[in-house]
């Protein structure tokens, strides 16, 4: 009895012709997957906010590398590369309503993708409804900037800048006095002190950032997605550019680092029907199924930042791929398969009994 690689080898090489998804009969239609490329690019913009009294950071309060001057720079941290599948509605199936071929067990998803054939259906996970949170809504206390009457009053930068680092110290002050317990009214339990001790923190930060300024840093994405299609096409190239200065930029940006993406793709080769006559002369020739799987191609994707490979993969492509039905005697007896299929490339991944 042949075995199934057999029986697969053999409808691979005798039904190149074969017209397995006509539409015009009435049944179940359905898609074989095709492949998009997708590019995550991750980088941080640092913005960095010059305080409004940074010339005398040094002076009034010894800070050596208060930020002086407005800027913002962005730095490239890497690339993640994946992929999403659709249908390729270039490449349809019918499962005709035949009585001989248990086509409504056939498994398609809401893509219009096969994923299989007399699978299992999952089963429904209940859902526990959430509780309600009774309580009220809870507000974040906004930190204000204890400004002093001296600060107010000052009518000159200097003498703002004096009042502020005055009341820097005096939180520094009471803050050294609670610790120590050198206050009459300190707060009454551990949990009041934690709560007195982070406000007067927080106001000496904002104090502070008048003179050494405010640094903000944000992480941010750059997407690019690509579907590529042809039975000719062999390569995929693109150039991004990103400046320090500008982040993702274009080609007139002097400053800018090239940011090359290459992408070599392998067909899944199919043989001509000329040959496939000829392999096939003298054998058995097994009849096809409706039930069409895939044999995807790959692609090897490279992403190069300022000359330097920053991420390399090989991934499965399903449209550069070949579509291969199985035979129809699979699918006669009482015992029916159950088949999984790939969602993602179209493949086989189990067949079983």
């Amino acid at each position: 009895m042949k075995t199934l690689l057999t029986i697969l080898l053999t409808i691979a090489l005798t039904t190149q012709n074969a017209n397995y998804h006509s539409q015009d009969k009435p049944g179940l239609i359905y898609y074989s997957p095709q492949t998009c490329i997708r590019l995550d690019f991750t980088y941080t913009e640092t913005i960095q906010e010059a305080g409004e009294f940074a010339s005398y950071a040094e002076k009034m309060l010894g800070i050596k590398d208060a930020i002086t001057a407005n800027q913002t720079t962005y730095a490239l941290l890497g690339v993640d590369i994946s992929t999403r599948t659709y249908a390729d509605l270039n490449r349809p199936h019918t499962i005709a309503a035949e009585k001989n071929m248990p086509w409504l067990l056939a498994n398609i998803n809401e893509r219009g993708l096969l994923v299989g054939f007399n699978m299992p259906q999952p089963k429904k996970e209940q859902k526990h409804p959430v509780p309600q949170n009774e309580d009220k809504p809870r507000h974040t206390p906004v930190s204000i900037i204890p400004y002093s009457e001296e600060m107010v009053e000052a009518k000159t930068i200097e003498a703002q800048a004096q009042a502020v680092a005055k009341q820097i110290f005096h939180i520094r002050e009471t803050r050294m006095y609670l610790l120590s317990g050198e206050v009459e009214h300190a707060p009454a339990d551990g949990e009041a002190m934690r709560l007195v001790l982070n406000e007067l923190e927080k106001q000496e930060t904002k104090l502070i950032e008048k003179f050494i300024g405010k640094t903000t840093i944000r992480k941010c994405h750059k997407y690019i997605a690509n579907i590529p299609y042809g039975e000719d096409l062999k390569v995929w190239n693109e150039t991004l550019y990103f400046s320090e200065d500008n982040g993702f930029t274009d080609a007139d940006n002097v400053d800018a680092y090239k940011v090359n993406i290459s992408a070599v793709f392998q067909h899944q080769l199919i043989q001509t029907p000329e040959s496939a006559q000829k392999a096939s002369k003298g054998k058995h020739t097994i009849e096809p199924s409706p039930i069409v799987y895939n044999l995807p191609g790959i692609a090897d994707i490279s992403v190069y930042y300022n000359d330097k490979l920053i991420n390399k993969k090989t991934i499965p492509m399903a449209q550069f791929g070949a579509d291969m039905p199985l035979p129809k005697e699979l699918f006669t007896g009482k015992d029916l398969p159950v088949i999984v299929i790939s969602e993602k490339t179209g493949n086989i991944i189990s067949i079983s009994k």
